[in-house]
């Protein structure tokens, strides 16, 4: 029963009194309406146990307005809206359950994670955080909470996760949950020993737990141990051949290995499944297969069809005008790498933005546009250094303009950096600087 046991809680309300009774005696109206209340607290409770919370969010309300600080109605009250979809309502009732008493932890608990998957991070830690702290709260609510603040700074703050799962751990032991967790935790942390050790305990004792085999899987594929990671999946994905992760992760290791064609049937194989249709993470994994298997125009389709839906998701932008420039379609490219570079601050990384400036200048150049070459590889030189391309699309734009004292600058730039790795432009170069030479 999820029920609060709050009547010491409970005990000490006020009341006004009409007039003092003589001791041991009661009012037979006051003993009449408690024990209404107390009926209708009990059906709604039975009603929570049966499942139906529509009837008990209801029967709640009542009890909630005719008694609004009795902290187990408005627990009851949130749990029941929340379970019915109505998360503005449940957040409130477990607000006021907090607010009518505050020692008690289930009400922090229950409203951190509403926070939580709401995606209010910053209010859910605090609330989790204060429910693990306070004193008299069971070890087990409390490793709950601690639990919970793991799970919520994993991503972003793996040491003060991996603190808050070792403050659960020592309250209630550790569970093949903490394991996993504790071997993501390692591996974010850059520990890709203590990841795979954990991941392994974790194995041992769940070895059909499919999140566990898929992070040891893209452990070993990060330490370039692809034929391992392959050995490790080929069992749960021939047990769960449908499922997404274990599908992306086997075609990530196929691509690793250069298996381009055994990746590419098994994630169009999935998306043909109506729950994964739509699934834009596959579907840009799938065209980025594509596009390294020399199918650029499947993967020009899949680009588009996620961009539809994402119009402002700049490294998508920056794949779908890297395809079309291997298509040739350099017009196109260039309208759409310039969309993607526009949104600087939308990138993962700097270098990533970089990447995509060194992308639109080549596009640029290719559709005539010197000028705009030039603005681009300026873009790029604020986060990225000069390269060997870089620095020959400089020297054939500026040398497009007739700027030859800057082109002959950069060409020299090119060749001294080149040492043999472009055969054919350190050839245009060389030739062009003769060229120059007789110009002056």
């Amino acid at each position: 029963m999820r029920a609060l046991l709050l009547a010491a809680a409970l005990s000490g309300g006020t009341f006004a009194a009409v007039a003092q009774l003589p001791a041991g005696t009661r009012d037979a109206a006051d003993t009449t309406q408690a024990e209404a209340g107390a009926a209708k607290l009990r059906a709604a409770e039975s009603a929570l146990e049966q499942g139906d919370f529509a009837a008990a969010s209801q029967q709640l309300k009542v009890l909630a307005a005719d008694q609004p600080n009795n902290p187990q109605i408005l627990y009851d009250l949130g749990f029941a809206e929340e379970r019915v979809g109505e998360t503005d309502g449940a957040a409130k009732a477990y607000a006021d359950a907090i607010a009518a008493a505050p020692s008690l932890a289930e009400p922090r608990v229950a409203l951190g994670l509403l926070d939580a998957r709401a995606g209010r991070v910053d209010k859910a830690r605090g609330e989790l955080a204060a429910a693990a702290q306070l004193e008299g709260v069971s070890p087990q609510l409390r490793g709950r909470s601690y639990r919970a603040l793991a799970q919520l700074n994993e991503r972003t703050d793996p040491a003060a996760a991996s603190a808050a799962l070792l403050a659960a751990i020592k309250l209630t032991g550790e569970t093949p949950d903490d394991t996993a967790l504790s071997a993501a935790l390692a591996a974010r942390s850059g520990d890709p020993a203590s990841a795979e050790a954990a991941y392994r305990r974790a194995l041992a004792s769940r070895p059909d737990d499919i999140e566990t085999a898929a992070g040891l899987a893209h452990l070993l594929l990060q330490s370039q141990r692809a034929s391992e990671a392959e050995e490790l999946l080929v069992a749960p994905l021939k047990a769960h051949p449908d499922d997404p992760r274990l599908v992306s992760q086997m075609a990530s290791i196929y691509a690793a290995e250069g298996k381009t064609k055994e990746a590419i049937p098994l994630l169009a194989q999935l998306r043909t499944d109506a729950r994964f249709a739509s699934d834009d993470s596959l579907a840009r994994q799938l065209a980025r297969l594509y596009e390294g298997d020399g199918q650029h125009a499947q993967a020009e389709q899949l680009f588009k069809e996620v961009l539809a839906k994402n119009p402002d998701d700049a490294p998508l932008l920056d794949d779908l005008g890297s395809v079309l420039v291997r298509q040739q379609k350099y017009p196109e490219a260039q309208a759409v790498l310039s969309r993607a570079v526009e949104l600087r601050d939308k990138f993962p990384t700097p270098a990533d933005f970089g990447e995509a400036a060194g992308h639109l200048a080549f596009a640029a150049s290719r559709n005539g546009q010197p000028s705009l070459t030039l603005q681009a590889l300026k873009w790029r030189a604020t986060v990225l250094p000069n390269s060997g391309p870089s620095l020959f699309l400089e020297a054939t734009a500026h040398d497009s303009l007739h700027q030859f004292k800057e082109a002959e600058r950069s060409y020299r730039a090119f060749l001294a950096i080149a040492a043999g790795q472009f055969p054919d432009q350190e050839f245009q170069a060389r030739h062009r600087l003769v060229a120059l030479e007789h110009m002056k």
